[in-house]
């Protein structure tokens, strides 16, 4: 008697996706034309999140997201989705997803600064940008320009300016100049200069300050401080970022990544401070939401100027800067500066009365140096009140931007 032969299990293949893989200032991201994608992901859904999910290798139970694009850290678990400008005035949409690591989950509600310095060369290499503003970027009888790129922020609903270094090749073609002596502290080699110009960075209909308080006495009872209150500005520009005092929390202000993200219990406590924060900030009704929203708010403490050896062993000199931040992205200690938390920083500096104003020396203030991890980072802003309401009308910094590998990312067909 033969046996039945057994059915072979099948399994499904994997589809391909032209990509993009890019640096953006310090973080690193996957890039997609929405055209390209699967036409059932090319919409907010399930199918897009498990979709990019899989793409970065998340949710990694090891944390390190080996099987995917990821890198397992909140500045490299990153995708961009870019398309033709639906604004007026405008060249590209630029959708931001921050994706959790450890979660099956995607965080749609912020931006990514970093990343934007790379959206204005992305969606120019792609064809997004029209071409006769590229090409018309360059004077007839110049070699090189610069072509502004007007992005709009679909996350967050605001207009970034990318000023994209461009030139003529051999072939008389202008392309994007990525290469360049401009060096950023927190990115290992020197690149092309990209200039960004975050526009009317704080919605006109709210307060830049949720609470209408320059600083506020914030209620930490229970977080595991040796106090119930400590001074908080909390602000919303670029993104809602909660800033106290280094001293407050037990800090210098110089603290490197070994020093924070290696201590759970430290971890915790500063997460707990976090939710504390979203809610005092109106963002949540309970502080356990603050586990389904890893992006918002930001925590970050400042200190007056002090001389610190950075993460690659650089000296910072306290007598080049104003001020010391150390932010928390998704957890962790950021090795450098969020973009996003850079605007933040600005908006705050250049206001005067607030705690970031106060460490950078207090007064007027048009731009502050600021010292991270990482080195150094120079941020301008300009604020001013408007009915009685603070108000972010720009806020600028410099970055670069360098595509790392483009071509096709895979995944299988069945995983989303």
């Amino acid at each position: 008697m033969t046996q039945a032969t057994q059915p072979k299990p099948k399994f499904a293949p994997q589809i391909s996706v032209p990509a993009t893989y890019m640096r953006g200032g310090t973080s690193k991201g996957t890039f997609f034309k929405l055209s390209d994608l699967p036409e059932r992901c090319q919409v907010a859904g399930s199918p897009r999140d498990n979709f990019l999910l899989r793409v970065i290798g998340s949710p990694d139970p090891y944390g390190k997201q080996i099987d995917g694009l990821g890198n397992g850290s909140s500045s490299t678990s990153k995708t961009v989705i870019l398309s033709k400008a639906s604004r007026a005035d405008h060249d590209v949409n630029y959708l931001f997803g921050q994706v959790n690591i450890a979660k099956p989950m995607i965080d749609w509600a912020g931006n990514c600064g970093n990343l934007t310095a790379a959206v204005g060369a992305c969606a120019i290499n792609m064809g997004i940008v029209d071409a006769d503003k590229v090409s018309s970027s360059i004077d007839v009888d110049a070699d090189s320009g610069i072509c502004e790129v007007r992005i709009w922020q679909e996350n967050i609903g605001k207009t970034i300016i990318a000023h994209v270094p461009v030139y003529k090749d051999a072939n008389d073609k202008v392309q994007v100049q990525e290469t360049g002596d401009f060096e950023l502290d927190g990115v290992t080699f020197p690149a092309a200069e990209v200039k960004i110009e975050f526009i009317d960075p704080v919605d006109s209909s709210s307060d830049m300050f949720p609470t209408n308080n320059l600083v506020d006495d914030f209620d930490v009872s229970g977080c595991g401080l040796d106090k119930d209150s400590i001074k908080a500005t909390f602000i919303s520009a670029g993104i809602p970022t909660i800033f106290m005092k280094a001293e407050d929390l037990g800090f210098s202000g110089t603290e490197l990544q070994g020093d924070i993200n290696s201590n759970d219990k430290l971890l915790a406590k500063l997460e707990k401070i976090r939710a504390r924060g979203g809610v005092a900030m109106g963002l949540f009704t309970d502080e356990s939401e603050a586990q389904s929203s890893q992006h918002i708010p930001k925590i970050a403490w400042v200190a007056p100027a002090r001389s610190y050896t950075s993460s690659s062993g650089k000296e910072v000199n306290a007598n080049d800067i104003n001020l010391v931040v150390r932010a928390m992205s998704m957890g962790q200690l950021h090795h450098a500066m969020m973009g996003t938390a850079a605007v933040a920083i600005a908006a705050a500096a250049t206001t005067q009365g607030t705690l970031v104003n106060e460490a950078a020396g207090g007064g007027e203030l048009s731009e502050v140096r600021f010292g991270h991890p990482s080195g150094t980072l120079l941020v301008g802003g300009k604020t001013e009140q408007v009915d009685g309401r603070w108000q972010a009308k720009k806020v600028s910094m410099s970055r670069s931007a360098r595509r790392i590998m483009t071509g096709e990312v895979f995944v299988p067909a069945d995983a989303f």
